[in-house]
């Protein structure tokens, strides 16, 4: 690909994405993407804006715009069971927050509206939300529990035994209310570029798969590298990387669907079409 041809591709900086990178840079994938690395957040606007052309974005800015954008098949970050990453994290019990201040971390979208459906549905709380930066100590000064995601979820959960704290895993939570995999981000190319550039988006699509693979296969070795410039040790590292699910088969779309059906029906996304997600097809 020449440089004028590169896509420009998103790549989200936590360490949940770090194995569907690992193997781009080791491949040497990377000289044929314009790589730009952010949150979450600003990766979803920069796709729907029409600034990347493929890239992560979180699930519930997905079903936002699904009529501009395709899915790229069987990639996501999501979890069947525990996530470790995305937490309500609490001073009591989350049966007891009814009008209590919780705060939203601001990086999150997906994790954020889990929280807010589990405790009104499951727990059948209103607490009074407010958004504001993820930082647990600064959250806990204003609020009774905050809503994390992403590496500061992670060092919460560590950290939160010791300061009196409960942790509740939201997708543990979902896998225990629905019985399905919980997704937090998938992966999507804009329309009008699959249009134009189908054999392009294949590549990049491929190249995503072939990282995701070799990592998954030495995950010991990425979690050792990883170590060495991260706050975790190798191996909670390596139990991170293996409780997550980095798939997107038929019981992965099920649980987005049913995600988007309980979103849809309290307004907070547009309802997917009866068929479900449109997937790009190389």
């Amino acid at each position: 690909m020449g440089d004028l041809q590169r896509p420009r591709v998103g790549h989200i900086q936590f360490l949940n994405c770090l194995p569907i990178y690992w193997g781009l840079m080791r491949s040497g994938a990377l000289i044929d993407f314009d790589l730009h690395k952010d949150t979450p957040e600003r990766l979803s606007a920069a796709l729907v804006a029409g600034d990347l052309d493929i890239g992560p974005i979180t699930l519930v800015e997905y079903l936002r715009h699904a009529d501009e954008l395709l899915l790229l098949p069987n990639l996501a970050v999501g979890s069947d069971g525990p996530v470790l990453s995305v937490n309500v994290v609490s001073t009591r019990p989350l049966a007891d927050l009814d009008g209590a201040r919780v705060a939203l971390g601001s990086t999150s979208r997906t994790g954020v509206l889990l929280a807010q459906m589990l405790l009104a549905d499951r727990y059948g709380v209103r607490p009074d939300y407010f958004t504001c930066p993820p930082d647990l100590t600064q959250m806990l000064l204003e609020a009774d529990a905050g809503v994390l995601i992403g590496d500061v979820a992670l060092r919460a959960l560590y950290e939160a035994p010791g300061r009196g704290l409960s942790v509740t895993d939201l997708g543990q939570a979902w896998r225990d209310w629905t019985g399905l995999p919980m997704v937090f981000a998938v992966w999507a190319v804009r329309r009008d570029f699959a249009a134009a550039h189908p054999g392009r988006v294949k590549e990049v699509h491929q190249a995503f798969l072939r990282s995701r693979d070799l990592c998954l296969a030495g995950l010991d070795e990425v979690a050792e590298a990883a170590a060495r410039w991260e706050p975790f040790d190798a191996a909670t590292l390596a139990s991170y990387f293996r409780v997550l699910d980095f798939s997107l088969g038929d019981r992965q779309v099920g649980g987005l669907r049913e995600f988007a059906r309980r979103a849809a029906a309290i307004g907070a996304t547009p309802a997917l079409p009866e068929h479900g997600p449109a997937f790009f097809v190389g």
